[in-house]
């Protein structure tokens, strides 16, 4: 009786770790899902942020949802809960974190309210190796930011929450393969 509680023992360890981190990108593990305010939201895909010129990675980001989809306008029409999380594999000054998200915002969601933009970046600091940054959006409260998990603030408006997830999976994303691993595909 003994060998066999050890082996459903060992057996459930391992499922039990399988479950704390269902994948794994360029060395970084996320869950296979997160709760949101009592939703628990699914891990849809995980993708790596490039640096253009040299395609240095700079972090690794996960796209959670309500529903798994491999289509970018239907993730960014749901009012729905949704959080991206980024995890820094890189250090990135201040100003090009700022520049980033401006450019992206520009590229993607030109709409969006400056002033929102403005209050943003102006919660974003230069980001070490192992740093992460997280945005959730809960329908009728806003966006929340965190940046080491401390949260920076909340902006309202389902709006603003999608002009945010349109700079990681919108038209023109800072590189296909992030925009790519986020809706499902491969992670690299």
């Amino acid at each position: 009786m003994r060998p066999l509680l050890a082996t459903l023992l060992a057996a459930l360890l391992t499922l039990g770790s399988a479950v704390a981190y269902a994948r794994q990108c360029a060395g970084v593990n996320m869950p296979g899902s997160v709760t949101v305010e009592g939703t628990t939201l699914q891990l849809n895909g995980m993708g790596i942020r490039e640096a253009s010129a040299l395609q240095v990675n700079v972090y690794v980001a996960g796209l959670y949802l309500e529903q798994r989809s491999r289509s970018a306008s239907e993730i960014l029409a749901s009012d729905t809960k949704k959080r991206i999380h980024l995890e820094f594999v890189h250090e990135v000054e201040r100003a090009d974190v700022v520049q980033a998200m401006r450019d992206g915002f520009r590229a993607n969601a030109s709409g969006t309210s400056g002033g929102d933009v403005s209050r943003l970046t102006g919660w974003m600091r230069s980001m070490d190796e192992g740093d992460s940054m997280t945005f959730t959006y809960v329908p009728g409260t806003g966006t929340e930011v965190k940046v080491n998990g401390s949260v920076r603030g909340t902006i309202p408006g389902f709006e603003f929450a999608r002009g945010v997830f349109s700079l990681y999976i919108g038209r023109r994303p800072p590189n296909p393969g992030l925009r790519t691993g986020l809706l499902g595909g491969r992670c690299g």
